[in-house]
């Protein structure tokens, strides 16, 4: 193979532990006892009588029951994070709950109506919410058909072009509201005891879900509680500690070779530094003067960037096809699952939306250039959609530029393709070597072989770098050869992290 391709593989130890691990906790949440438990948790908020519903709904991370209230209608929803498959259970409801309660307030966004939330009961962490009634998702309205009821979903590749963008022009008008809204700084929105919310807490985001549920990255080398973050570039920097993070304490299964393991090293350290030195939050824009492709692209042809210091705005890392429920007319009915939603850097949100294909990009069965020629075809068909959205709009635009300018843009910049890597630490290799390395220093020879990519770069590494590669990589390799789940002391781990941190 001469080029990384796909998602880079997750710990298979630790995936299948907890596996074994979250089917042993959805056997128990299934139990009659933890569903009166449920009920009385009902009866007690409302003071009547609750009867559950079946059957109870699993979803990727969370487990849903039906309660019928006597006297009240609709039915509502008490939802509990599944464990073992859900990390911060406790986090992750208040903020989830404090996001959804504050985008209800202003905006007109249709969120089900959050009644109660709280981190301590009988059942722990839980959300009572409204039930919407609906007809699916988007997902489910869109995906290719198939026979088999667990295959991915995947873009219907005969869905008509009206349909599209009927759709998607709804979603679009979504987004647009979600982009007016303007925070101060970056973290996860806290409802205080009056009611209002704000930026207090650490993000929380699917990556470092998997981090821990999937490879066992110790918790004490991830942001702490209550940490946020005044700039995108500090944010930019954490997300490229904890890729750095990921390739120290995966124990299995991340690096195939010593030169395999030399490129992640190169590839970590590289995107880093550009982080600190706020060379990320500028890739793509008008002010981007450092990349090489910045002398093929006039600046003038491109709009600027978004303040790196206030303004930030919602970035939901689950917000995609599955969790946008439909009604018969395809109206959307609700918008559901604000998990791993927080404040964030606004180059986010000025990406086309990586869920148009459904399927993610690194999991696309036919490999990732193929999904790249898809999906450029079908975002000619969301940018009309956004575009018909945009002059359809009454509020004026508060960024320099059209929302679909930026999307337009980011994805002939490459811009996509670096928040898509800052995200996701499995996709992140893929994303380095294939779509953004030659666009940051130039073309690489023809020819270079996978497992050369590091040589090309390894001379942009300071001597300080370059002096801890081998050692690191000889440790790496030696640690790898006896396959086990390594449980790391909260002190030595952040240790060997800061020795790889070169400030």
């Amino acid at each position: 193979m001469t080029m990384y391709e796909s998602q880079e593989e997750l710990d298979n130890l630790v995936w299948d532990k907890n596996d074994e691990d979250s089917d042993k906790a959805q056997k128990e949440m299934r139990l009659k006892t933890t569903c009166r438990k449920v009920e009385e948790l009902v009866e007690e908020k409302f003071g009547k009588s609750a009867t559950l519903i079946s059957p109870l709904i699993f979803g990727g991370f969370n487990i849903l029951y039906r309660i019928r209230l006597e006297g009240t209608s609709p039915d509502i929803m008490v939802r509990l994070p599944c464990p073992s498959l859900v990390q911060f259970p406790d986090e992750k409801t208040i903020h989830e709950a404090a996001t959804a309660a504050f985008i209800a307030k202003q905006t007109r966004l249709p969120i089900p109506r959050h009644l109660f939330y709280g981190e301590d009961s009988p059942v722990g962490p839980f959300v009572i919410m409204e039930r919407v009634e609906n007809c699916g998702s988007v997902s489910a309205r869109l995906t290719r058909p198939s026979e088999d009821s667990s295959a991915p979903h995947v873009l219907d590749p005969n869905v008509s072009e009206s349909t599209l963008e009927a759709i998607w022009g709804k979603i679009a008008h979504c987004l647009l509201q979600l982009c007016r809204i303007t925070f101060p700084r970056i973290g996860s929105l806290v409802e205080a005891n009056d009611g209002t919310c704000e930026v207090a807490s650490r993000p929380i985001t699917h990556n470092m879900t998997d981090m821990v549920r999937l490879a066992n990255i110790p918790l004490r080398v991830l942001p702490p509680r209550g940490k946020t973050y005044r700039t995108a570039d500090e944010w930019y920097t954490a997300l490229a500690d904890m890729h750095i993070a990921q390739l120290i304490f995966q124990h299995n299964d991340l690096v195939t070779s010593e030169d395999d393991c030399r490129n992640k090293f190169v590839a970590r350290q590289i995107f880093r530094r550009l982080a600190r030195q706020g060379r990320l939050s500028i890739f793509g824009f008008a002010e981007d003067n450092w990349s090489a492709q910045s002398s093929k692209i006039p600046a003038s042809t491109l709009s600027p960037a978004p303040s790196v210091s206030d303004a930030f705005r919602l970035w939901g890392d689950d917000f995609r096809a599955g969790n946008i429920l439909l009604a018969d007319s395809d109206e959307i009915a609700a918008l559901i699952d604000w998990e791993y939603t927080y404040v964030g850097p606004t180059q986010f949100i000025l990406d086309p939306p990586w869920w148009l294909l459904i399927e993610t990009a690194e999991m696309w069965s036919s490999g990732i250039d193929e999904w790249r020629e898809t999906y450029d075809v079908r975002l000619k068909t969301w940018l009309s959609a956004m575009e018909k959205a945009e002059a359809e709009m009454t509020e004026p635009n508060l960024l320099p530029a059209h929302l679909s300018t930026y999307m337009r843009e980011s994805w002939k910049t490459g811009r996509f393709f670096l928040s898509y890597a800052a995200r996701k630490s499995w996709a992140f290799d893929t994303m380095y070597w294939k779509f953004l390395d030659e666009r940051f220093f130039g073309d690489r020879e023809s020819g270079i072989l996978k497992n050369d990519l590091w040589k090309t770069r390894v001379n942009l590494l300071s001597e300080e770098e370059r002096a801890a590669m081998e050692p690191f990589v000889g440790r790496k390799m030696t640690e790898s050869k006896e396959r086990r789940i390594v449980n790391w002391d909260p002190t030595e781990a952040r240790q060997r992290l800061s020795e790889l941190l070169f400030d």
